[in-house]
């Protein structure tokens, strides 16, 4: 399917029906006059999927695992996805994308479906940009999960690591679309992995795609996190090698109630692997069964932590001196020491290793059976 040509003033507005069954996708256009391709799939409230790094509604659409993973979701849900722009079949950008240009498509796409209410599912490097728009529009989402996320890019990887990246795929965009996919799909079959690469070689030239990486290490959000009013789910893969597993974990502690939920798997695409485990519990969330009253997050009980001491705790578990603590979260070395002392006289221990013990504990509560 072409993109919809540039005259075609008010062609946005028409649907198109995609060749694969399962799937609508249309356009709208941001304040700034930017088409934005957006598919829906499936009827009930809306699930809206924030665009990640690169994307192409068709050509994903295409792959049977991407359709396997949304269907069960599409079962009890409108699922809206969009392609960022730049990407796939929507138009470029006038500049340089940031977090606020993300969020400025995202509220488009919710305005023109159009939707006062609504729940999002952050994957990836989308899930700063859904933890961004539930803490600036608290009335708007009802639930968020956010799947393989972050709240800090320069967290995913070293500075050198991340310009070697963005460097690769400008100047040679194939085998960068190759090394990024072993990176993605480290369990996925060649045949798998080739096709990625190819779906991320269609999705953006080269330009686009090392621009729009760079911005995946730059996304910050670590200041809004305690402003999430919504219930929040937290799906991370305990071997994941795009998103270390520790981030996911670090936005659980953080944001208030959230709850965390640890996956087995090296495959960072929520498509690859064990994708029932997954959807399932995105739908557990979602849709608890008949009868099931949704309570309110439960009130701190005695002896709990803060999520500054979580924080903190999961450190201390990852064998970090009190000096690399507070060089992770840029706080004073006597704060952590503060910090430890109190996370001690809280779980009534006297050492680092019960410290460790103990959360360990806890991470193996979130581990579904």
């Amino acid at each position: 399917m072409a993109r919809v040509p540039a005259r075609a003033a008010n062609a946005w507005r028409l649907a198109l029906v995609d060749p694969v069954p399962g799937q609508q996708i249309r356009f709208c256009a941001t304040p700034a006059g930017v088409r934005v391709a957006y598919a829906t799939a499936g009827r009930g409230p809306a699930l809206v999927v924030p665009a990640a790094w690169l994307s192409h509604l068709e050509l994903s659409w295409q792959d049977p695992a991407v359709r396997a993973f949304y269907a069960p979701l599409a079962a009890h849900r409108m699922v809206v996805r969009y392609d960022k722009p730049g990407c796939g079949l929507s138009d470029p950008w006038p500049g340089r994308q940031t977090i606020e240009t993300d969020l400025e498509v995202l509220a488009a796409v919710a305005d023109q479906l159009p939707l006062d209410r609504l729940e999002l599912l952050g994957i990836s490097m989308a899930a700063p940009v859904a933890v961004a728009f539930a803490a600036r529009h608290p009335e708007r989402v009802g639930r968020l999960v956010l799947y393989g996320g972050y709240a800090s890019g320069r967290r995913v990887a070293s500075a050198g690591v991340a310009a070697a990246m963005v460097d690769l795929v400008r100047a040679h965009w194939g085998l960068g679309s190759d090394v990024l996919a072993d990176i993605f799909l480290p369990d996925g079959s060649a045949e798998a992995r080739a096709q990625f690469a190819r779906l991320q070689r269609g999705s953006a030239p080269a330009g686009v795609a090392a621009e729009l990486l760079a911005e995946c290490y730059e996304l910050e959000v670590e200041g809004l996190l305690d402003q999430v009013a919504a219930p929040t789910l937290v799906l991370h893969r305990r071997e994941d090698r795009a998103i270390p597993y520790r981030l996911g974990r670090d936005l659980a502690a953080r944001i208030p109630g959230a709850r965390l939920v640890s996956l087995a798997g090296r495959s960072h695409l929520p498509y690859a692997g064990d994708t029932a485990a997954v959807a399932g519990a995105i739908l557990a969330f979602l849709e608890p069964p008949a009868g099931t009253p949704r309570p309110a997050p439960p009130a701190r009980p005695a002896g709990a932590l803060t999520a500054r001491q979580l924080q903190v705790a999961a450190l201390v578990a990852e064998g970090l001196t009190n000096r690399q603590i507070a060089e992770r979260l840029g706080i004073e070395e006597r704060s952590a020491e503060g910090h430890l002392e109190r996370i001690r006289q809280r779980l009534g221990v006297s050492s680092r290793a019960q410290v460790a013990a103990w959360w360990a504990r806890a991470e193996a509560d979130e581990v579904p059976d």
